[in-house]
């Protein structure tokens, strides 16, 4: 299993709006940058994601699970781009924010950290256990 961050605004798309998904999850669409595109195509059935609100509250809040691999994004008929399914798995017991993330030692080599823009993103193992640890989930 991998890791990843994706990244949504929460106008557009919340961690409630995932959570009303339910096991049928959602499309993570609309994604129009060929990195973050790419990280979606080198995701596979089972791996998790931490749902990350952008803007305003900058903040880690909940985790996914990817239950479908890269298909095309049915927003767009552009064949450059595709997507994933995810569904809510959990919600951290707090919110761990940006600030939180770049102050964190163990943290400092996330890509978050040095490329805030980037929408999907991968997350190494022990980045993924810190953030647990700080939103209060067991690894």
């Amino acid at each position: 299993m991998r890791y990843w961050l994706m990244k949504s605004e929460p106008s557009t798309w919340s961690w409630d709006d995932q959570v009303a998904a339910g096991d049928a999850g959602a499309e993570w669409d609309g994604v129009r940058n060929y990195q973050a595109r790419n990280n979606m195509r080198e995701m596979s059935i089972g791996d998790r994601a931490f749902f990350y609100h952008s803007q305003k509250d900058k903040a880690v809040v909940g985790i996914v699970e990817v239950i479908a691999a890269a298909h095309p994004d049915s927003t767009t008929e552009d064949p450059r781009w595709d997507c994933v399914d995810v569904r809510a798995v959990a919600r951290l017991q707090r919110a761990v924010t940006l600030d939180e993330i770049k102050a964190d030692p163990r943290l400092s080599d996330m890509i978050l950290v040095r490329n805030s823009r980037l929408s999907v993103q991968p997350v190494t193992e022990a980045q993924w256990r810190a953030i647990l640890d700080l939103g209060g989930l067991d690894a």
